[in-house]
């Protein structure tokens, strides 16, 4: 039997889409301003309660809290500030005042109607110095920070126009109140998520298979992260599409894994990100989350395991972390072999990045215990057809890439 007693993050799902069809004449005469795709993708998160507690972008009191204490305001434990910020020749431009209602566009389109509750001003460096750990414009998350503008707008949001979302990334789009639906359809009480943002190698099997047995679960959801990323990380449509493949080339079966996907453009944050992805899958309706090595660290910024302690270091988010070490190949033991069982640690091979990337750009298909040969196939297939030619993020992809969602015009 299917256990519903797992609460969302602050206890209900936040549900910010206009309950009515909004119409174009209706939002005539609203103060407007054109968004990023970051926003975009954070006004559908916050809309359809990927984000819960959360109701909109966060007012200072919030920001300042997640800063310094790694809670909101109102005591909930949250990790990373999501803001919406505008320069200030756009503020005075508008006229913009607490109380009044901004409309927000993107291509041209209504996305979502902001209620302005708070203009005011952050220190980005300080932001930067709490939620990464640096300051350094190397780290693309503090760059992010210090590429905002100086003024910020808290309030409350509703999405006027929900969005289309893109192939190939439609058939994988399940908001909260769909996945946890889709969770009791398959009574699946006990579900494992696995973050990430790459296409699956053997270790990454080897770690869901792994956090699936250790926490008893019934399934493990793959939640792929879409959106913008660094140069050189995978392209989003092979990273769907290749752990997708993976069930469906048998490595799993069909009832005890899915692929689904996360708009969110990567902070590269580690631990607190971490922290960020758990209460995301606590909102989908997942009881546990895998944490590997290295959990959406970047360079040498984090220690490797540092996702893993700072669950000790906050209070229970309703979520069970599932912690494991690496997973590599190791020659003697002729396979996969896992860090806290493989005695032959002068002899592993690291499954890293380099390595993937070497394979990849080879073109040779390669050793199952490196991919699986569906995998890379499909890999190979998803460059040409989607990443102009490479499976990793370029300046053209970013450019000129079909967009994950758009929105249409109003009636």
């Amino acid at each position: 039997m299917v256990d519903n007693s797992l609460s969302p993050h602050g206890g209900v799902l936040v549900d910010r889409v206009a309950t009515q069809a909004v119409s174009a004449a209706s939002l005539r005469g609203l103060k407007s301003i054109a968004i990023r795709d970051q926003i975009a993708h954070e006004c559908v998160g916050i809309a359809y309660g990927y984000f819960s507690p959360i109701e909109g972008f966060m007012l200072r009191e919030d920001v300042e809290a997640v800063c310094e204490r790694m809670t909101l305001a109102s005591g909930y434990v949250w990790s990373v500030p999501v803001v919406f910020d505008m320069s200030q020749a756009d503020v005075d431009r508008l006229s913009l005042r607490e109380g009044d209602t901004l409309l927000l566009t993107h291509e041209s389109q209504p996305v979502a109607t902001l209620d302005v509750e708070q203009l005011y001003s952050f220190d980005k460096q300080r932001m930067a110095e709490r939620v990464y750990g640096a300051t350094d414009a190397n780290h693309p998350g503090v760059q992010r920070t210090y590429a905002y503008e100086d003024v910020f707008v808290g309030g409350r949001i509703t999405l006027v126009n929900p969005p289309t979302i893109n192939p190939p990334f439609d058939r994988f789009w399940y908001p909260p109140s769909v996945m946890r639906q889709r969770f009791a359809e398959k009574d699946w009480g006990r579900v494992a998520a696995h973050q990430t943002r790459n296409v699956p190698h053997a270790g990454h099997e080897w770690l869901m298979k792994g956090a699936w047995f250790a926490a008893n679960a019934d399934a493990v959801l793959v939640n792929a992260v879409i959106g913008e990323k660094k140069i050189g990380d995978f392209i989003d449509e092979a990273i769907i599409l290749a752990h997708d493949a993976l069930r469906d080339a048998g490595y799993f079966r069909q009832d005890v894994h899915m692929a689904s996907m996360l708009l969110w453009d990567m902070r590269y944050a580690g631990p607190r990100e971490a922290v960020f992805h758990a209460i995301v899958r606590k909102n989908l309706g997942c009881t546990h989350h895998m944490f590997g090595r290295d959990h959406a660290g970047v360079g040498s910024y984090y220690d490797p395991y540092a996702s893993h302690r700072i669950f000790d270091e906050i209070p229970p988010i309703g979520i069970e972390p599932v912690v494991t070490l690496e997973w590599w190949n190791c020659p003697v033991c002729a396979g996969i072999a896992y860090e806290g069982l493989c005695g032959h640690q002068d002899s592993k091979q690291d499954l890293s990045g380099t390595l993937m990337r070497a394979t990849l750009e080879g073109g040779v298909t390669p050793s199952p215990l490196i991919f699986r040969a569906e995998v890379f196939e499909l890999v190979m297939e998803c460059a040409q057809k989607y990443g102009f030619g490479s499976p990793f993020v370029t300046e053209n992809y970013l450019r000129n890439r079909r967009p994950v969602l758009s929105f249409g015009p109003l009636s």
